[in-house]
């Protein structure tokens, strides 16, 4: 097991520049395996905002409006961008609690959104073009949080990054996305030991599968997801 952030031993209390801190000294770490984020960092693409508990009614409303906020200002169509979340609790007990909490939270942002789902992706977990969508925008989500078995997903404090699919997309236009891809996996394993047996090329199989990062069984559902009305 290598850890590759920096420990926050009391979130709830530490100040904002501690917990950007230990992510950012995560993804800064010279192992760490995804390249993409190393550029959204390194190019100072990341819109990082500090929440209230993951799930909570008060992170709802705020995240809510900084990811409102972030499609309406934010550079979208950059090449890597991602807006990145970092909340101050709750202490995750193991993988299953985080990805309860991570699918209550996914659930309770798609109740406040009164824009129709995207439709290059589906709001079915079970679909294989499944993508989360709010305030029109499709993106890819990535869980992090202490209690990951996986080293590139075990950060300090819960976090939840949304990268708009769109440059996913783009990459793919430009033949860029596949040796991306590629790199990350050899860098994962070599980190690893092994490439993260949930990681599937959009369109293979739901990546709803993906989001919280832990292993999971073929039969599989979120644990809370509520479909939106289109």
């Amino acid at each position: 097991m290598t850890d590759l952030s920096v420990p926050v031993p009391d979130p709830v209390h530490a100040s904002e520049e501690a917990l950007l801190s230990s992510l950012t000294g995560m993804v800064e770490h010279p192992a760490y395996p995804c390249v993409g984020a190393k550029a959204v960092f390194h190019q100072n693409q990341a819109t990082v905002r500090v929440h209230d508990g993951l799930g909570s009614d008060a992170a709802t409303l705020s995240l809510a409006e900084d990811l409102r906020e972030f499609t309406r200002t934010g550079p979208i169509d950059e090449s890597f961008v991602s807006f990145v979340a970092i909340f101050r609790g709750p202490t995750i007990v193991d993988e299953e609690h985080f990805e309860r909490l991570l699918w209550r939270q996914l659930s309770r942002l798609a109740r406040q959104d009164g824009t129709q789902w995207n439709g290059d992706v589906s709001s079915d977990p079970a679909d294989h073009h499944f993508g989360f969508s709010l305030f029109g925008v499709a993106y890819f989500v990535v869980g992090l949080h202490p209690q990951a078995s996986r080293d590139a997903r075990r950060a300090g404090s819960p976090v939840l990054v949304f990268n708009p699919h769109r440059q996913f997309e783009r990459l793919r236009n430009q033949e860029r996305y596949v040796r991306m891809r590629d790199v990350i996996r050899r860098r994962d394993q070599r980190l690893q030991g092994t490439i993260n047996p949930m990681v599937r090329d959009h369109g293979t199989e739901s990546e709803a599968r993906q989001y919280a990062g832990r292993p999971v069984e073929p039969t599989w559902e979120p644990p809370e997801w509520i479909e939106p009305s289109s």
